[in-house]
């Protein structure tokens, strides 16, 4: 089993990701430090190098994976890339964590598994929110039964259009079908509430299947998705996305149903828990940490040392691209 003691990360891409959510975290941990990053952009590298303190940068991708100082990579670019530059490491024998989604469509996902596979090095995919103590105190809530036997579980998310969405010669990545996957803020969204129903239930998603429409007119990929979906232990769901909607249909929740109670929570604001029961109603705040990737990249580090597994793998990752490419109809596979 491969065993790195101190691990020495390279960046491909630097955008808004890298920034706050995950960049500064990987020097936090004991064993880490990011030694080299890589953008298309020179300038854009360089600045973020020489403000993050970090020796080197890249305008090319193979160039930062060889780069001898560097023996794990963290790819931070749209999805339509992540196959090859995981495979790109792998290939190099060095581990890989990816941002989520894991890739552009499912098939990319088993293109990435194999070569895992074949070359016994680790990938890990960024599903950090499994790792916040937010979502922590919901599984325990759910897997203490405090609810009961969970009956069915419901996604509602709506939101209007951002001003970026109505600038029609300059869309952002997200809604450029050749770069994001094909299914606009739905497949940049939707994983984290995907991967997280799976992970407090212990169950996988097995039936999926959705409509969708762009009722907007603002860009050319989906705007308006509704679902539903079985989980291996029975239980079933719904869901509704709208990335149009007016402002008082805001909405950002996921309710889990119980046989003696309900919960639901948030996964984008972290509104207070909200669970009623035999017990009565509760409101429960929980405070997450500043670098929201931290706990997840602490284990992905620990991992790589031999000091831990991380569950947030390849293999785990895969069955939410499922899940979202079933919902699309993007293939018929079973």
């Amino acid at each position: 089993m491969l065993q790195i003691d101190n691990v020495r990360w390279g960046f491909i891409g630097c955008g808004e990701a890298t920034e706050k959510k995950s960049g500064p975290a990987f020097s936090v941990v004991d064993g880490s430090r990011v030694v080299a990053v890589m953008s298309r952009n020179e300038e854009k590298a360089s600045s973020y190098a020489r403000r993050h303190g970090i020796d080197r940068y890249y305008t090319d991708a193979q160039s930062l994976v060889s780069d001898p100082e560097v023996n794990a990579v963290y790819i931070a670019t749209p999805p339509s890339s992540h196959a090859t530059f995981a495979i790109m490491s792998m290939m190099a024998g060095k581990p890989a964590y990816i941002e989520k989604p894991m890739a552009a469509s499912y098939e990319e996902c088993l293109r990435i598994n194999r070569i895992s596979k074949s070359t016994d090095v680790p990938c890990f995919v960024a599903y950090y929110r499994r790792y916040l103590p937010y979502f922590g105190r919901v599984r325990e809530i759910v897997r203490n039964g405090e609810i009961g036997k969970v009956l069915s579980v419901q996604i509602r998310f709506a939101v209007p259009p951002r001003e970026l969405d109505y600038n029609t010669k300059n869309l952002p990545w997200r809604l450029q079908p050749d770069i994001a996957g094909g299914g606009g803020y739905f497949y940049d969204l939707s994983p984290h509430q995907i991967d997280l129903l799976q992970y407090i239930l212990g169950s996988h998603i097995i039936e999926a299947e959705g409509f969708h429409s762009n009722m907007g007119g603002l860009y050319k990929v989906e705007d308006t998705i509704n679902a539903c979906f079985k989980f291996d232990n029975g239980v079933t769901g719904s869901a509704s996305w709208c990335f149009v909607s007016y402002e008082s249909a805001r909405s950002d929740m996921i309710e889990i149903v119980g046989d003696q109670g309900t919960i639901s929570f948030s996964v984008f604001e972290y509104t207070p828990i909200v669970v009623d029961n035999k017990d009565g109603h509760k409101e429960i705040v929980v405070v997450n940490p500043s670098y929201v990737q931290l706990p997840l990249i602490e284990n992905v580090v620990h991992h790589l040392q031999g000091k831990a597994v991380c569950e947030c793998n390849n293999i785990s990752a895969t069955s939410v691209n499922w899940v979202m490419d079933k919902i699309l109809g993007k293939f018929k596979l079973q």
